[in-house]
C-alpha cells in the first residue's frame, strides 16, 4: 500500500476523533499517524479481542496506575471503532527512544508490573470444590506425562538400534523425570497448605508481558501498552512467560531473571503458597514433553537433525529453568534459616532481661 492509500484508509477513521491525517507510517499492526493535532499511534486488533480490556485500563488509571499508555475516546465517547471488519483504538505515539540498557529496563517493567498489580490486588473466594478439582486434574496430567516418558524410554531401549533423537532422549529422560517429580512435590505441597483456604489473591494482569509492550517517553518515565489481553488472574501468569523466554538460551547460570524475579518481589512480595505454584509452573518441563511428544506422533519419515536440534534446545532451557528454581528455593532457605536465627536470638535476649 502506498502513502497515499495508507493515508485514505484512515481518513473514515479519524473523523470520529475528528483529526486530520497529513501523512501516515505503518508498524505492522499499528500505524504512525502525522496530523493537524499532533502524532498518534493508530493500533488494529481483531473485534474477536472486543474491548474488555478497556475497562481494566480504567480501573488502573482510577486506582492511580497512570503508566499505561492512555486510549482516547471518540467524539461520541467510544473507545474504539469499527471499520472493515476490524476495530482500531488511537493513543498518543511514544517516541521510546529513551537509552537505557536492558537490564535497567527490565528492572523498571518488573518495579512497575508489581506497582499494577499491587493495586489492583484483591481477594476473590474460591470453594475447596474448585480447588480439589484444579488438583485432581493438574495431578492426572502430571501422572499421564510421566507414564508417557516411562513408556516412551521403554521403546527406545527395546529398540537394537536407536535413532539419533531416541538415543538423545535416553540421556536426557532422567533429568527430564527428575523435573517432572519436583514440579508435582512442589504442587502437592502447595495443594497440602491451601486446601483448606476458601481465598484467594487475584489481579489485573498484562496478559502479553514483554520489554517490546513497554515504552518511554521523552522524560524517561515507563508505559505500558498492548494490554489487549489484560484481565484478573494470578500474578504468577504475568511473571512465567517472561521469565521462561529470558531462560530460552544457550546454557548458561542465569541470575539476571533472578535478580529481576526478587526485584519484583521487592515491591509485591508472593506469599509462601503462591511462591511454591510459581516454582511448580516454571520447573514444569513442557518444552522438552511437547518436542518428545511431537516426535514419537510424528509418521516416519522423519526429519532427525531438526528434531534433535529441537530438542538440545530445549534441553538447555530446562538446565537453565533448573538452575533458576534451585538457587530461588535455595535463597528461601536461607531467608527462613535466617529469620529463625534471628527470631531465636531476640526470645534469647528476652529471657535473659
Amino acid at each position: 500500500m502506498n502513502d497515499s492509500n495508507r493515508l485514505e484508509a484512515v481518513v473514515p477513521i479519524l473523523k470520529h476523533y475528528h483529526v486530520e491525517p497529513h501523512f501516515v507510517e505503518d508498524y505492522g499492526s499499528i500505524q504512525k499517524i502525522y496530523s493537524n493535532k499532533g502524532t498518534f499511534a493508530l493500533k488494529k486488533i481483531d473485534p474477536t479481542i472486543g474491548t474488555d480490556f478497556i475497562r481494566h485500563v480504567h480501573f488502573l488509571y482510577q486506582k492511580g496506575f497512570n503508566r499505561i499508555v492512555p486510549i482516547y475516546p471518540t467524539m461520541d465517547g467510544r473507545y474504539a471503532v469499527l471499520h472493515d471488519h476490524y476495530l482500531y483504538y488511537l493513543m498518543p505515539w511514544m517516541a521510546d527512544d529513551h537509552k537505557e540498557n536492558r537490564q535497567q529496563k527490565s528492572h523498571q517493567l518488573f518495579r512497575e508490573l508489581a506497582r499494577l498489580h499491587t493495586l489492583s490486588a484483591k481477594e476473590i473466594t474460591v470453594s475447596k470444590e474448585e480447588r480439589i478439582e484444579h488438583y485432581e486434574k493438574t495431578i492426572q496430567q502430571l501422572d499421564k506425562h510421566q507414564e508417557f516418558l516411562d513408556g516412551f524410554i521403554d521403546v527406545c531401549e527395546r529398540k537394537t538400534y536407536m535413532s539419533p533423537f531416541e538415543l538423545l532422549f535416553c540421556l536426557y529422560y532422567s533429568e527430564i523425570s527428575q523435573a517432572l517429580r519436583f514440579s508435582k512435590a512442589k504442587f502437592e505441597e502447595w495443594y497440602e497448605g491451601t486446601k483448606e483456604n476458601e481465598k484467594a489473591r487475584m489481579v489485573v494482569i498484562h496478559g502479553k508481558l514483554s520489554s517490546e509492550h513497554f515504552l518511554y517517553d521523552e522524560r524517561g518515565y515507563g508505559f505500558f501498552i498492548n494490554f489487549e489481553n489484560a484481565a484478573y488472574g494470578s500474578p504468577i501468569h504475568d511473571l512465567l512467560p517472561y521469565i521462561s523466554r529470558t531462560l530460552n538460551t544457550n546454557p548458561k547460570r542465569s541470575d539476571d531473571s533472578i535478580d529481576l524475579i526478587y526485584h519484583y518481589f521487592k515491591y509485591f512480595p508472593f506469599k509462601e503458597d503462591e511462591k511454591l505454584l510459581f516454582y511448580s509452573y516454571l520447573a514444569y518441563p513442557i518444552p522438552m514433553l511437547q518436542t518428545v511428544e511431537k516426535y514419537y506422533r510424528k509418521p516416519r519419515p522423519k526429519n532427525e537433525l531438526k528434531y534433535v536440534r529441537q530438542l538440545q534446545k530445549r534441553y538447555w532451557h530446562l538446565k537453565n529453568t533448573e538452575y533458576a528454581v534451585m538457587r530461588m528455593t535455595e535463597i528461601e532457605k536461607q531467608q527462613r534459616e535466617a529469620g529463625n536465627a534471628a527470631q531465636q536470638a531476640k526470645e534469647g535476649a528476652q529471657q535473659q532481661q
